[in-house]
């Protein structure tokens, strides 16, 4: 396992909608300094060059806190920036090839909304796993949603760490206690935040107390 199971713990997904004439990489300092334990960017409307570009800034943003940056979905943007990994979806890159890509040394993440799922993506030498969506998300139109007896139920068939995706904000996050996550991937939660350092440190305190 290429990544500790703390670091999951408060997991920031990016999403540039919530920018407000605000700079993505200033938001995500903001999150970093409230507690963030991950980031991972996300970007599925930007062009190549200008998303090279922010994830090589995003790295060394990350290097500096001492956190690791996770790319969504593009293998070779996260091999060509630098960062410490990628997390593919369910219809994006698969597992093996990722790996291939990337080496061993470096972290991938993959999505299961179920034990079966959950169970091939470690076999095929996943990190860790983003299941969900646990209430319901605005980022994806065709996320289907899990129960906690669900989430439990993956947590217990993995020895790989879990985190719970999709809806997630400082108002439902106790209901994930007792599910056996290693933390949360929080979007809207984080970056539509007024406050978004407050925010997070709000975030991971609750956070403390439902990851057992």
């Amino acid at each position: 396992m290429k990544i500790a199971e703390n670091t999951l713990l408060l997991y920031a997904v990016t999403d540039r909608s919530f920018l407000n004439g605000k700079s993505l990489i200033s938001q995500v300092e903001l999150a970093v300094k409230g507690g963030a334990t991950c980031v991972q960017l996300r970007e599925k409307d930007l062009g190549y060059d200008e998303f090279l570009k922010e994830a090589i800034e995003m790295k060394a943003l990350c290097v500096r806190y001492g956190i690791p940056l996770i790319i969504n979905d593009n293998v070779d943007i996260a091999l060509k920036s630098g960062a410490d990994g990628v997390h593919v979806g369910m219809n994006d890159t698969d597992i093996k090839t990722a790996r291939k890509i990337l080496g061993g040394g470096k972290i991938i993440g993959a999505s299961a909304r179920n034990v079966s799922m959950a169970q091939k993506a470690e076999a095929d030498g996943a990190d860790y796993i983003g299941c969900g969506a646990v209430f319901g998300t605005s980022t994806k139109s065709d996320a289907l949603t899990i129960s906690p007896d669900i989430l439990r139920d993956i947590t217990n068939a993995v020895s790989i760490p879990a985190v719970a995706i999709g809806g997630v904000n400082r108002s439902n996050i106790a209901k994930l206690s007792k599910t056996g996550i290693a933390g949360a991937a929080i979007v809207s939660g984080i970056f539509a935040a007024e406050d978004i350092e407050a925010e997070c440190k709000e975030l991971k305190s609750i956070l403390n107390t439902v990851v057992e």
